[in-house]
C-alpha cells in the first residue's frame, strides 16, 4: 500500500516536487498577454491609479468602504510624523441594496449621507472611495460597475461611473473622487506605511475567503492603453485578478472539487490557495483516501456520509485545535490512528497553499523590476485572513522561506509588511491625497 505522501503525489497534490520557476514563468506569460489584451486568465486591469505622487499629509478626508454586505464611512488622514494613517469617525452601515432591492436615488443617498456626515471633520473636500466590486477603471480615477456580487440588489446603478454619479449628488462638489478596489487599496496602505525606508515597487496581496494581487506596472509595457496617450515612463497599479490563473495543473482533488463548484474551470488558482476552498479541497482528500483504505471502516463510512467541510473545522482539526465548539470532524474520525493518518492527508493541502502563495508573490515581484538595491526592497503589502489566521501551517514564514530561496539568487529585495487595519480606508485616502 502507498504511503500518504505517496498517494498525494500519484494523486498531483504535490509540494517538494513543485516546479516553481516554470510557475513563475507561466504567471509572467499570463501577465504579458493580459497587459497587451490578448487572452490570458489574468485580466490585467489598469487602474490608472499611481503610487509616485506625494501623499497630502495631515489632512482628513472623506472616505468610504463599500465592500461585501457592509457600508462603512469615516475621516482619515496621512500623518507627517511618520506614525501611519489616522481614522476618526468611523461608521458602519448596510449597504444599499443588501437585504432589499433600493432604487439609484435611495443608493446615493445612503453613501451621500455618510459623506455629509463627516465633512465638518474634513480639511479638504477630495473623497476616496474602495469599491470591491467587479468594475472598470477610468482614467480619471473612476469606476463603473459590470455586475453586483454579494446579491446586492440595486440594478439602476450596473453601468454607472459610481464616483461621477455619487459627485453629482454632492454640494460642495468634491474637489477629487477616487474609486479604487480592496486590493489596489491594499496596495496603497502599503504606501502609507513608508517611514524609514524607500521602497522600489509595491504589492497589495489579499488571500482569505478569496485571493488577488495588485500591482504597479510601466504605461510602456500595457499595450492595450498605448492608444490613450499616457506618459509611457509613468506608473500605474494594476489589478490583475490573480486567482483566475490557469496555468496549473490540478490534482486529482482539485479537478473533482472544481467539478462540484458552480464556476467549474473558473479562479482555478484561487481554488488552490483561498480559505473558502480548502476545506473542500481537503474533503475531497479524504474522500479519495477512505477509498484506497486509508481509514478504518467506521471512519471510511462517515466520511462517504460528509456532505461539506468548511476551512475553519479542517485548519482546527489538523492543527489539534480545541476552539470549544463541536468540529464534525472529530467525530468522523474517532480513534487516535484514524485522525493522526487524517491530519498526514490533510496537512499538505495547507502546505502546498503556502507555497503556491509564495510562487504567485514572486511572478508578481519580479515583474515590477524593483528589488534590484537592497536598501530600496519591493514592499509587498498582505492582508487576509487565511495568511495570518491558518493555523496548521505558518503562511508567513513558508512564504518567506520560499520568497528568499526563488528570490535570493535573483538578488531581488523584498519586504513583507503587515497590512494595516483598515486598510481599504487608508488605501483610498491614498489614492485621493496623493499630489
Amino acid at each position: 500500500m502507498k504511503t500518504p505522501e505517496e498517494f498525494l503525489e500519484s494523486n498531483g497534490l504535490v509540494t517538494r516536487t513543485l516546479d516553481r520557476a516554470a510557475l513563475i514563468a507561466a504567471f509572467q506569460r499570463e501577465m504579458d498577454a493580459g497587459l497587451a489584451g490578448q487572452p490570458s486568465s489574468l485580466k490585467m486591469i489598469p487602474t490608472f491609479t499611481g503610487t509616485t505622487g506625494e501623499i497630502k499629509k495631515d489632512t482628513p478626508i472623506a472616505v468610504l468602504d463599500a465592500g461585501g454586505t457592509n457600508l462603512r464611512g469615516a475621516t482619515v488622514s496621512i500623518a507627517s510624523d511618520g506614525s501611519g494613517a489616522k481614522i476618526e469617525h468611523k461608521e458602519k452601515g448596510e449597504m444599499p441594496g443588501a437585504k432589499s432591492p433600493v432604487t439609484e436615488e435611495e443608493f446615493y443617498k445612503t453613501l451621500t449621507d455618510h459623506v455629509v456626515r463627516v465633512r465638518e471633520f474634513t480639511k479638504d473636500s477630495a473623497l476616496g472611495f474602495c469599491f470591491s466590486y467587479p468594475a472598470e477603471a477610468s482614467a480619471e480615477g473612476d469606476a463603473k460597475l459590470l455586475n453586483w456580487t454579494k446579491n446586492i440588489q440595486a440594478p439602476a446603478i450596473v453601468g454607472q461611473w459610481v464616483g461621477a454619479e455619487l459627485a453629482k449628488r454632492l454640494d460642495p462638489k468634491p474637489s477629487k473622487v477616487m474609486v479604487v478596489n480592496d486590493t489596489v487599496a491594499t496596495l496603497l496602505a502599503g504606501k502609507s506605511t513608508e517611514k524609514d525606508v524607500h521602497y522600489s515597487a509595491y504589492l497589495g496581496f489579499i488571500l482569505g475567503t478569496g485571493t488577488n494581487v495588485a500591482y504597479v506596472e510601466r504605461n510602456g509595457n500595457i499595450p492595450k492603453i498605448a492608444s490613450l496617450g499616457l506618459d509611457p515612463a509613468a506608473y500605474q497599479c494594476i489589478n490583475t485578478e490573480s486567482g483566475g490563473f490557469d496555468k496549473i495543473a490540478q490534482s486529482a482533488f482539485d479537478a473533482a472539487m472544481d467539478a462540484k463548484m458552480p464556476d467549474p474551470g473558473r479562479q482555478r488558482f484561487e481554488k488552490m490557495i483561498a480559505g473558502v476552498y480548502l476545506g473542500k479541497l481537503g474533503l475531497e482528500v479524504f474522500k479519495a483516501a477512505a477509498k484506497e483504505g486509508f481509514f478504518s471502516k467506521e471512519a471510511a463510512a462517515k466520511v462517504a456520509s460528509l456532505a461539506e467541510l468548511e476551512s475553519m473545522h479542517l485548519d482546527n482539526f489538523c492543527a489539534k485545535f480545541d476552539n470549544g465548539k463541536p468540529n464534525p470532524l472529530d467525530d468522523v474520525f474517532a480513534s487516535e490512528a484514524d485522525k493522526a493518518m487524517a491530519r498526514r492527508l490533510a496537512t499538505p493541502v495547507f502546505e502546498r497553499a503556502a507555497i503556491l502563495t509564495a510562487v504567485h508573490l514572486a511572478a508578481f515581484i519580479v515583474k515590477t523590476g524593483g528589488g534590484t538595491d537592497p536598501k530600496s526592497p519591493v514592499c509587498v503589502c498582505v492582508d487576509g485572513s487565511t495568511y495570518y489566521k491558518t493555523r496548521v501551517v505558518s503562511f508567513p514564514k513558508i512564504v518567506q522561506a520560499e520568497l528568499d530561496a526563488m528570490l535570493g539568487p535573483r538578488n531581488i529585495a523584498f519586504a513583507l509588511t503587515v497590512c494595516p487595519d483598515d486598510a481599504p480606508m487608508i488605501g483610498a485616502a491614498v489614492a485621493a491625497l496623493m499630489k
